[in-house]
């Protein structure tokens, strides 16, 4: 905090005008803090990529997931192991949360695998884990109803939706999610990538996958007998230059304390949405972007009207904050919010590093490398200014405000970024070549230039998928890159077809283990 400031908040405190709690959360909050964050540990057992981590509700448990198909509870501040065992996946962890008030003995995950499996931490260190469910593809998230042991969601690929009961163990199918209506013909799902519940209202959660849109939607508009149709949202959220563009998909979302839906999309950048941005239970014309009015509900995000104002007043209105300057174009990264009141903005980046905003003007104040390829998991602490990242290298790192001097951004920040070519994703095996390149931005810079896909390819059916997803437009002078390219995957996939019969990789990094190997 600053010090002009602290003095008078800690004499406010003592005389009685400023309550403890005020006075920690705006401590806690301090920008000086963001800027002494620096590596507490590294967390080391994985045997592959960390795609997921989560703190449990106290915080002092963190847990991970990975390519090995190995969770881990942490005790995070003295880096002791508490417990390893194997998830029961058959492919890539991709989430791994503890449920609140279960004593920190019930875990829910999620994997390349499509399943939905339950692990229950018994005595003496034994797991038994069971499969709850199985999304058609990839199932990329869950997300847990505030403070309940019981209730959770997932997504997938196949764009259904799920609400899981652990008290019955019995999975509901909400809905698939459809695109919009012209889209029909050659888009017959969203791929769902991320999932979300508003911790203001738990009847409300977002869900955001292969199109511009993060749509929004009621469990109470659900009717459990299943007479009516649930599959249409309450709201839709985009930037208004976004709406139409049919390149572009979305990696992330987060729900802030102040209802506010934070949305990182792939190859493009990460937009703040505040609850009068909805665009209505039906998306605009494309070519006309109209704005919802700031007529608050009891729901706050899922209702709104047109605005009848001017299209500058509509543009005004419906203007997200923009937060700049990450790349997001080579896996599924999520987003998430970081301080006590969510007062910044934490995200990854294809260059290794972590990327912090200050949330109410987009500023970017913090730069920290934290991978030697790519950051994909950022998890906040629920009570204290820590950070646990994760990415494509096989640890986890903690991050706390323990540094003597603050640290500076680089003076060439705008300049130069470290990204890598995105043929190079598409090696046999999932192999990852650190070959690089460097590119320029300039003045103007807006958002990185397109050189990367979304996905990382391991199996066949992944190159089957990516063809079928959007592909990010790209600048008129690299046409000729992008011909050349696209006869390089054809190719690859000719090859890689012709191989496939004869190659039993698990891994996206080819470091199978068995689960004694791994957890004995």
């Amino acid at each position: 905090m600053n010090k002009r400031k602290a003095l008078p908040d800690l004499c406010n405190r003592e005389v009685g005008h400023l309550s403890p709690r005020n006075f920690a959360l705006r401590l806690g909050s301090s920008e000086d803090l963001v800027l002494r964050l620096q590596l507490l540990r590294n967390l080391q057992k994985h045997r592959g990529c960390v795609n997921a981590v989560s703190f449990n509700a106290d915080g002092d448990i963190l847990v991970s997931g990975s390519d090995d198909c190995g969770i881990i509870l942490w005790d995070w501040e003295t880096g002791r192991i508490r417990l390893s065992f194997h998830s029961g996946h058959s492919n890539n962890v991709f989430q791994a949360k503890i449920m609140p008030h279960s004593d920190d003995r019930t875990i829910v995950t999620c994997a390349a695998d499509g399943q939905v499996r339950h692990a229950q931490l018994l005595e003496n260190g034994r797991v038994e884990t069971k499969c709850l469910a199985k999304h058609q593809g990839r199932a990329h998230k869950l997300a847990i109803e505030p403070g309940s042991p019981h209730i959770f969601y997932t997504c997938g690929e196949d764009g259904l939706v799920q609400r899981f009961d652990l008290r019955t163990g019995a999975a509901t199918e909400l809905f698939t999610c459809q695109p919009i209506k012209d889209r029909w013909s050659y888009m017959p799902v969203i791929h769902l990538n991320a999932i979300a519940i508003d911790p203001r209202n738990p009847n409300l959660f977002a869900v955001a996958g292969s199109d511009e849109y993060a749509r929004l939607y009621d469990i109470r508009k659900y009717k459990w007998d299943g007479s009516t149709d649930f599959g249409q949202p309450t709201n839709f959220f985009c930037p208004p230059h976004l709406i139409g563009d049919q390149q572009v998909g979305i990696t992330g979302l987060a729900f802030s304390e102040l209802r506010e839906l934070l949305v990182s999309y792939n190859d493009e950048l990460i937009y703040l949405f505040t609850q009068d941005m909805g665009l209505g239970p039906n998306p605009p014309d494309p070519v006309s972007p109209k704005s919802m009015n700031s007529d608050a509900s009891e729901i706050g995000f899922s209702h709104g009207s047109v605005s009848s104002q001017s299209k500058m007043d509509a543009d005004e209105k419906i203007t997200p904050q923009v937060f700049k300057g990450h790349r997001n174009c080579e896996t599924v990264k999520g987003v998430n919010f970081f301080g006590p009141k969510c007062e910044y903005v934490v995200s990854g980046s294809d260059c290794g590093r972590i990327f912090i905003w200050k949330k109410k003007s987009g500023q970017l104040i913090r730069l920290m490398e934290a991978d030697k390829y790519v950051v994909n998991c950022i998890e906040s602490h629920p009570h204290t200014m820590v950070l646990a990242s994760s990415g494509i290298e096989h640890d986890i790192k903690i991050w706390t405000p323990k540094a003597l001097e603050k640290a500076t951004l680089p003076k060439n920040i705008e300049q130069r970024v470290h990204v890598f070519d995105h043929i190079h994703w598409f090696t046999i095996g999932g192999g990852y070549d650190d070959d690089d390149d460097n590119i320029m931005f300039d003045d103007d810079y807006e958002k990185p230039k397109a050189k990367g896909w979304m996905y990382r390819i391991a199996y066949p059916e992944d190159l089957m998928q990516l063809i079928s997803l959007p592909r990010r437009r790209v600048r008129t002078e690299s046409n000729g890159e992008n011909s050349s390219t696209d006869r390089d995957l054809l190719q690859l996939i000719l090859t890689f077809n012709a191989n496939s019969d004869s190659s039993n990789e698990d891994d996206d990094d080819g470091d199978t283990a068995s689960q004694d190997d791994l957890f004995s």
